[in-house]
């Protein structure tokens, strides 16, 4: 272990708890967080005590490397987890962190104080270490938020993309937005399901919502329909407005075979005339 990282440990030990009200007092003026919340004070402890048993194994902390820094990781985790769970942007998160600084600077400056080459070297390290730990909790605070991201987009496709009973073994989907391929695979897994459940044996893919429709797009739509009959039901696309078909006669897709129409009600009319319905209106 250097001389300056045994000093930071001696500090740790011997007045941790003045570090530790001092750290919280910087963080409340620089940070803007509230320091007096439970889990921001439990957060700090944890870092101080991961901290001090990282110092005291003697292990080097350049990179954080070994099993005496996973203590320290896992507190700088939970620090960045938390902080993008509530809200807190990425630079409130680094500046918890690097709050830390002025408590450890003041200490080293008091011990070190007759020794000006020693103190402007463990002032270094200070920096230098607190830095370290604020670009790892940037990083883990980055890739919490991504997989939150990622969370939050696929519970958007399933509530975007909902399985629709109209009528006795009519289903319909109405598709709204871009067509990609994660979301189509989704639609034909969730749709294959449904007819599965209930024994439908027409489907209605309502395209209204989607704004283009290129070759990608009704690749999709194909591979969507040929799916749907082999599981034995049949399929009408519905939303064909005159754009559309232009496009998709532009673009050469052939659609032969496969029953179009140019609205859902449209489309409705048609599988309850398939099914046998006659549908009247009933006399004032």
């Amino acid at each position: 272990m250097s001389d300056d990282l045994t000093v930071i440990g001696q500090i740790l030990e011997s007045d941790r708890a003045a570090v530790l009200h001092d750290w919280l007092g910087e963080i409340r003026a620089t940070a803007g967080l509230g320091a007096s919340t439970k889990t921001l004070n439990a957060d700090t402890e944890s870092l101080l005590k991961g901290l001090d048993k990282g110092i005291k194994s003697g292990q080097d902390g350049t990179h954080l490397d070994g099993t005496a820094w996973e203590a320290l990781k896992d507190a700088l985790e939970e620090l960045s987890s938390s902080g993008a769970a509530q809200g807190i942007s990425a630079a409130q998160t680094s500046a918890v962190v690097m709050a830390l600084k002025r408590p450890l600077f003041e200490r080293v400056q008091a011990r070190l104080a007759n020794d000006p080459v020693r103190m402007a070297s463990g002032i270094w390290t200070v920096s230098t270490l607190v830095d370290r730990l604020s670009q790892f909790t940037l990083a883990t605070y980055q890739k919490t938020r991504e997989a939150v991201i990622a969370r939050q987009q696929q519970e958007l496709l399933e509530l975007s993309t909902p399985v629709v009973k109209l009528w006795e073994g009519v289903l319909a989907v109405p598709m709204i937005g871009t067509l990609d391929s994660n979301r189509t695979q989704l639609v034909m897994e969730s749709l294959l399901q449904r007819i599965v459940d209930t024994g439908s044996e027409l489907a209605i893919i309502d395209i209204t919502g989607v704004p283009t429709v290129d070759t990608l797009v009704a690749q999709h739509l194909l591979k969507t329909v040929t799916a749907i009959r082999l599981m034995g039901a049949d399929c009408i696309i519905s939303g064909i407005r005159p754009q559309i078909a232009q496009t998709i006669v532009h673009l050469g897709i052939d659609l032969q075979g496969i029953t179009t129409k140019a609205s859902l009600a449209d489309a409705l009319a048609l599988a309850l005339k398939r099914g046998g319905y006659i549908v009247t209106r009933a006399k004032a």
